[in-house]
């Protein structure tokens, strides 16, 4: 997948600046798919160039003119053609897993110490997960169908995060039931 990909699926939801996409990329497709303000930005003027993305220029009283940027049907026929393409599984790729495989360089507290560090991050992003399932798709079954779809992101992203927790406990468990010599 391509930073495009992400960026016009979130011009799918709204036009925007691309001040506001970086926002709402950030709330949204930003949880799953990482991106920097300068990298959305250099790809917005790939995706008009290509086409795929225009942009409406609105005049400000007292303040610099702004962009605003929609997808065009070429970017939806380019989406709708990604999207069909069938997929590799994603390699996972995480620091944490390879500290904790050669963890036996460090004292066992420093590990127990990342892993605690981890929970409060993971808690942390459950915990916003769970705030905007509220706000927003408190009644799943109501939901538009495009908000459907969304919500089954939200909804990978709530397992995630709750599968997260539960290995940091029973890691940290493991590690502090098992003494050995640090």
């Amino acid at each position: 997948m391509a930073i495009s990909h992400a960026i016009l699926a979130v011009l799918l939801e709204s036009s925007c600046s691309g001040y506001d996409l970086s926002k709402q990329f950030a709330g949204s497709v930003g949880f799953f798919w990482h991106a920097t303000q300068q990298q959305i930005y250099r790809e917005l003027t790939k995706l008009q160039e290509q086409g795929y993305a225009s942009a409406e220029v609105i005049r400000q009283e007292g303040r610099p003119d702004k962009k605003v940027l929609s997808i065009t049907e070429t970017g939806k026929d380019y989406l709708r053609n990604w999207i069909q393409e069938p997929l590799d599984v994603s390699p996972f790729k995480d620091e944490l897993l390879v500290k904790i495989f050669a963890g036996e360089l460090v004292p066992k507290a420093t590990i127990i110490k990342e892993l605690e560090n981890h929970y409060i991050q993971h808690k942390v992003t459950l915990d916003t997960y769970l705030s905007i399932e509220n706000q927003f798709f408190a009644e799943p079954n109501n939901l538009s169908l495009a908000a459907k779809y969304r919500y089954l992101t939200l909804q990978k992203g709530i397992s995630h995060e709750t599968e997260w927790l539960a290995w940091c406990d029973r890691a940290i468990k493991f590690l502090r039931e098992h003494e050995s010599p640090d």
